[in-house]
């Protein structure tokens, strides 16, 4: 089995996020993704964020209809913050070696990875897929980690990836980024304004009846 995960808030899931899924997919000829979203992101304040029913309702519905895209709330199910290292853990513990995982963050969360928990382990632990913008000149991981670690990656012409000790793979890849801001579509909601065309209709229509986002 060849899966992704890709994680985020998803605060809201919007059409950016499900582009950038469908050709990673197709790139690495995944059999699936799964939206694994945060329930507690370390790197957010928890009042700011929508209830995580609310945003797992709305990835549920994004995500209906495609047989390839699927949905897990592990990171609602334990305790505390949500941390990629142990999403990535229970994923690896429970399908054992029947699984092949690739880990999907956009550049700029890759960009900041040494202020994630445990973020060598992290790198070790499966494969890596960094989607970048195109124009994007993939310096490797020159300036993103410190050069002892990055030094422990190689980059293998055939698999046009950098190859770590453990045998995975980080992966940059060009993707068609929508430049589709979800604190924007929160602000145009909060002030009753369109987001037509930037969220899927199924997640507008959840937006307006639950009332989401909007102010006070």
């Amino acid at each position: 089995m060849k899966w992704g995960l890709l994680g985020g808030t998803f605060d809201p899931i919007h059409l950016g996020h499900l582009r950038c899924a469908e050709e990673i997919l197709e790139i690495f000829n995944l059999n699936r993704i799964i939206f694994t979203p945060a329930s507690r992101p370390p790197h957010k304040i928890e009042a700011d964020i929508t209830s995580f029913y609310h945003r797992e309702q709305m990835v549920r519905l994004a995500i209906d209809g495609n047989p390839s895209f699927s949905f897990s709330d592990v990171e609602n199910q334990r305790e505390g913050k949500s941390f990629s290292v142990r999403t990535i853990e229970y994923f690896l513990e429970k399908y054992l070696k029947q699984l092949e995982l690739y880990f999907i963050v956009g550049q700029d969360a890759f960009h900041a990875i040494q202020t994630w928990k445990e973020w060598e382990k992290l790198l070790l632990l499966c494969n890596f897929v960094v989607m970048t913008r195109p124009g994007y000149e993939n310096q490797g991981l020159t300036g993103i980690v410190p050069a002892d670690f990055a030094a422990r990656f190689v980059y293998d012409d055939d698999l046009k990836g950098f190859k770590g000790p453990t045998g995975h793979i980080i992966y940059f890849r060009d993707v068609t980024f929508l430049d589709i801001s979800a604190s924007n579509i929160r602000q145009r909601a909060g002030e009753g304004k369109s987001i037509t065309y930037l969220v899927p209709d199924s997640v507008r229509h959840y937006i307006t009846k639950n009332q989401l986002y909007k102010k006070p």
